[in-house]
């Protein structure tokens, strides 16, 4: 039997009927708090385009790394700026609540290798092939 996913002991569907002042009602005191200051330019920007393309498979593209994810955006794939591309985004209902910057990270790990020719007074001993 598989899981059916409830926010705050609602359904996906009853998340997706509820007005924005309703569903900030239900969520963290961060979020309410954006949510009832209302959204930037951008942010108003990026919810019309959600609205428009919400039936079709179209890659939306973001700067707005502090949109909170809202239920109408469930199913979506949203490219979210980390500062060099966008990275592809599929939101899913558990990701209800959160920001898209969280699910598109800014950083690489660091990957170290051998030290480079000269980089040391040892490296000087290493064969070179």
């Amino acid at each position: 039997m598989a899981r059916v996913f409830t926010y705050k002991g609602y359904t996906l569907e009853e998340l997706q009927k509820m007005s924005l002042d309703e569903f900030a009602k239900i969520t963290t005191a961060r979020i309410r708090r954006k949510l009832r200051r209302g959204f930037t330019e951008a942010e108003k920007k990026l919810l019309q385009k959600i609205r428009k393309y919400k039936g079709t498979n179209k890659f939306i593209k973001t700067h707005c790394r502090d949109m909170v994810i809202l239920p109408e955006m469930v199913g979506l794939t949203i490219g979210v700026h980390n500062g060099k591309e966008f990275v592809p985004v599929k939101i899913t209902p558990e990701m209800i609540g959160h920001r898209l910057g969280e699910f598109a990270p800014t950083r690489k790990p660091v990957k170290h290798s051998a030290p480079g020719i000269g980089a040391t007074r040892s490296s000087k001993f290493v064969s070179v092939k």
